[in-house]
């Protein structure tokens, strides 16, 4: 099965889990009569700075979901938007896209030469701020929904949790704490690759090209739900050190 068919099962997979899910929140707020215990208070959890390997980030993630966890503010939405679209990592990583893609002229395909590789730059750092702002700024605040990531975390076996944060591009969570479609992710994606018509050349502004990226983003999105479900426990079991949050 290719990536995007194993996308499209997830994707049916995590809307089918999602309404399950949800039908459950609805029902155990019904009671026989009985009065509803006491609602815990939600506690308010900063942006992770924590970094994988000490240099990617990783704001996105709520590592200690045992508790109840507040939603993040809109401030703090457009927050975590703004440091992942200007950390440093990230720039370093569209200036490493830029000269993959200079080699023999790759989408975008600007040309050759110096100049051209600015162009590249430019595009790659614009391509991912815009998916940032969108997603994690603009839609998460319209919708009322969360964009961070929250662990199933290690009271769970190495399957279910992988199966997770599959789910998770699909099903996110809204202000509320109820698990819904994750809209904001994936109109943020979309929102992004269009916007790149702007300043793509024309010979890469084709259905073609923009599935492609779509493709990657998602499989971006993927392998960075993966790292920020286990890094957790692995710098705990190689590193013997305890996530802060």
């Amino acid at each position: 099965m290719t990536l995007r068919g194993s996308l499209l099962v997830a994707a049916a997979a995590a809307w089918l889990n999602g309404g399950v899910i949800a039908l459950g929140q609805e029902r155990s707020a019904v009671t026989d009569g009985e009065p509803a215990p006491a609602a815990l208070a939600p506690v308010s959890v900063p942006l992770n700075q924590e970094r994988i390997l000490k240099i990617i980030p990783d704001y996105q993630t709520v590592q200690d979901t045992s508790r109840l966890i507040a939603p993040l503010t809109s401030r703090q939405k457009w927050n975590l938007a703004w440091w992942e679209a200007t950390d440093p990592f990230n720039i370093g990583s569209a200036a490493m896209t830029a000269a993959f893609s200079q080699r023999d002229n790759q989408t975008p395909k600007y040309g050759e030469g110096w100049p051209n590789y600015g162009r590249r730059f430019g595009a790659a750092i614009a391509d991912s701020a815009t998916q940032s702002i969108f997603s994690a700024g603009l839609f998460a605040t319209l919708l009322r929904q969360d964009p961070r990531y929250f662990r199933k975390g290690p009271g769970y076996g190495i399957l279910p949790r992988a199966v997770y944060s599959v789910t998770r591009l699909f099903v996110g969570r809204n202000d509320a704490g109820r698990h819904v479609f994750n809209s904001p992710n994936l109109l943020g994606m979309g929102a992004g690759i269009a916007a790149s018509n702007l300043y793509y050349p024309s010979a890469s502004r084709t259905g073609t090209v923009m599935a492609g990226r779509l493709e990657t983003s998602l499989l971006g999105g993927l392998t960075g739900n993966l790292m920020s479900e286990f890094w957790p426990d692995v710098q705990r079991k190689l590193f013997h050190r305890k996530p802060k949050n």
